[in-house]
């Protein structure tokens, strides 16, 4: 069953009701490859690319399951909704309310008309997403593969008087000398005191013997995203720092150990907080322990202390507790895993042991 056949499924789309989507990740999604703009339109008996001439030959090529009609002049992307919603019938079109700013939907509706009842997704297409299909699984492993074999290969290079944003710029062409297609994300390098920094933009800071050296980062494969991070020493840390790290490493591998489907978000994120806690680095620990990934970097579900569902088997999702302490610094170790039935797989196959360079 194809991703639009699904969205069909889930929202029981009948005769009469059609969906149009703006988001880029839910067209790629629906589409099964399409990555220019435009918008998506699925009805039961439609499957429509609405785009200019830059993209209209990607888009064929993209997505072949769908036809593609092209905006010009006289007839734009909001006109063509409207015909088509005419020509299948339409009179409930579902649209991204969380995607659309006020004057864009406004102008969607005067063009498509009052005789249309809209009614928001409700982030359905974001739904679907939540549960990896297997093909989308090998890309993932891809991506994570890459991710894992840049940080081994990153370990030789980094060296005392380098500065966080030079070790970027390595580690970022690292993964595309290795096949990612981009960065999943803005790479972060976080070092020394730096590291109690939980999303640190690399600067001039120059790498010091006894830093520990956090880093974040991930490569994109196909439309999909990896995400680590591993925390280094470069020498011999100090004493407090290597707790620290034990700390960490430790509430991680509880929890991973912990993933399974069945299980609630809410408790394996609190597994992690109560640990650090009992460690004594209660409110060191700021962010939620982790986040499921997919086309975008940060989807749904999430193991924090504000998610209450239950973790499916498919969903793939990160394990990235961390202490972060002002003026000293910080350290985060985080896997990507693949959620199963009586356990998890970690796709971040990267060394979680403390690494003194």
């Amino acid at each position: 069953m194809s991703a639009s056949d699904r969205l069909i499924e889930l929202l029981r789309m009948g005769p009469s009701t059609g969906a149009v989507v703006h988001d880029p990740s839910n067209m790629f999604y629906l589409t099964e490859g399409y990555t220019g703009e435009g918008l998506v339109y699925i009805s039961s008996c439609s499957r429509v690319i609405v785009t200019d001439f830059r993209y209209t030959e990607q888009a064929e090529r993209q997505a072949p399951g769908f036809t593609v009609v092209m905006t010009d002049s006289q007839k734009d992307h909001n006109h063509w909704l409207k015909e088509l919603v005419q020509a299948d019938g339409v009179t409930d079109l579902r649209f991204e309310s969380n995607w659309l700013s006020v004057d864009t939907f406004e102008k969607l509706r005067a063009a498509v008309g009052e005789d249309v009842t809209y009614v928001p997704l409700n982030g359905a297409p974001q739904k679907l997403r939540e549960i990896k299909t297997p093909a989308e699984i090998v890309v993932m492993r891809r991506a994570a593969d890459i991710t894992s074999e840049a940080f081994a290969a990153i370990l030789p290079k980094i060296r005392e008087g380098m500065t966080e944003k030079e070790l970027r710029i390595e580690l970022d062409f690292t993964m595309l000398r290795l096949g990612a297609d981009g960065n999943a994300f803005d790479t972060i390098i976080a070092s020394g005191e730096n590291g109690s920094l939980c999303h640190a933009i690399p600067g001039q800071r120059r790498l010091r013997r006894g830093d520990m050296i956090t880093m974040d980062f991930g490569a994109k494969v196909g439309g999909y995203c990896s995400d680590m991070t591993r925390t280094v020493a470069l020498g011999e840390p100090s004493a407090e720092m290597r707790r620290v790290y034990d700390t960490v490493l430790r509430a991680q591998t509880m929890c991973e150990d912990a993933l399974a489907a069945g299980k609630n978000c809410f408790d394996i994120d609190k597994l992690a907080r109560d640990y650090i806690g009992a460690m004594g680095y209660a409110g060191r620990f700021g962010h939620g322990l982790g986040h499921s990934v997919g086309i975008d970097i940060h989807e749904e579900p999430r193991l924090s202390q504000k998610c209450h569902e239950t973790l499916r088997a498919g969903i793939v999702i990160t394990v990235e507790p961390g202490v972060y302490i002002p003026g000293l610094g910080g350290v985060r170790i985080e896997n990507t895993c693949l959620v199963k039935e009586n356990g998890c797989v970690p796709l971040t196959t990267a060394e979680k042991q403390l690494i003194i360079l």
